[in-house]
């Protein structure tokens, strides 16, 4: 009976249920406030990704876009780079393609031989714009990461000794940029929103409007779609090998198409965040 009454840790039986109660008690306890820290964890994180997007989006010249009243050209402009800006993401790409054409077309030198002159050519461009910045004491982070990009595409190229493999690591940003919005759509974290949010000083508080809610998943989705479309129309280019379309679609829906994108952007936003309420803001 003695054994009976008392517990192998030599606690009384009927202390057992109370004890096992606050057991119990506790670790839902525990259980709970992790549960309630993590959406907190979440949303800090997401805010601290949001600013940091946001951040990089004022200095691009987005943040005064996004406040516009009117859609401003010279705002609109310097958002997609200013005319150094769009100079140095159109011109590597054109020389390329019109030096590769015209040696391949009208020279009719092999695939082999026009490679190298058409590339060196791109890659001179971009060094040359790269040193401008640097001369100007501009922000060379554009022109550095340009011509990073251009030296990684024309070192694919001459290592696989293919033309269209100049434009392999733009299939790859594309379709990486398309995934990780498609995500931040999927999770209602949507990636056009945390950057609005913070551009409009409206912080993280847009989520808990259901209107600016299904407009930053609508536009995140639209970017997607962006990025979607220039894999959908320039890859059959590539695995044709045809160089000279896929030149042409990369310039087309480069700049050009970005900027299309970004005005119907600020159309959304600018229905969805009325001035008076930006100005209250």
């Amino acid at each position: 009976m003695s054994g009976d009454a008392e517990r192998r840790d030599g606690a009384p039986a009927d202390e057992a249920p109370l004890d096992a109660a606050h057991r119990t008690a506790g670790s839902d306890g525990a259980d709970g406030s992790r549960s309630a820290a993590e959406p907190g964890e979440r949303s800090e994180l997401a805010g601290e990704f949001g600013r940091q997007l946001a951040a990089a989006a004022e200095r691009s010249g987005l943040g005064a876009l996004a406040r516009d009243e009117r859609l401003s050209g010279r705002d609109l402009l310097t958002a997609i780079g200013g005319v150094r800006g769009i100079l140095e993401a159109l011109l590597p790409g054109l020389v390329f393609l019109v030096v590769y054409s015209s040696l391949t077309s009208f020279a009719h030198l092999e695939t082999q031989a026009a490679l190298i002159p058409a590339l060196a050519a791109s890659v001179g461009l971009a060094v040359v714009f790269t040193i401008a910045r640097v001369v100007v004491k501009g922000q060379p982070t554009q022109a550095i990461a340009g011509l990073v990009g251009v030296l990684a595409s024309a070192g694919l190229s001459l290592w696989t000794g293919r033309a269209e493999d100049n434009y392999v690591l733009g299939f790859w940003t594309n379709g990486v940029y398309a995934t990780v919005l498609l995500v931040s759509v999927l999770v209602r974290w949507p990636v056009i929103g945390l950057i609005v949010g913070f551009l409009m000083n409206d912080g993280l508080a847009w989520r808990q409007d259901r209107r600016k809610l299904r407009a930053a998943q609508f536009l995140t989705l639209v970017w997607v779609g962006l990025f979607v479309a220039r894999l959908a129309v320039q890859l059959p280019f590539y695995f044709a090998q045809n160089v000279e379309a896929l030149g042409a679609t990369r310039l087309l829906m480069g700049v050009p198409l970005y900027a299309l994108v970004l005005v119907f952007t600020w159309l959304v936003v600018r229905a969805v965040y009325p001035a008076k309420d930006a100005a209250a803001e």
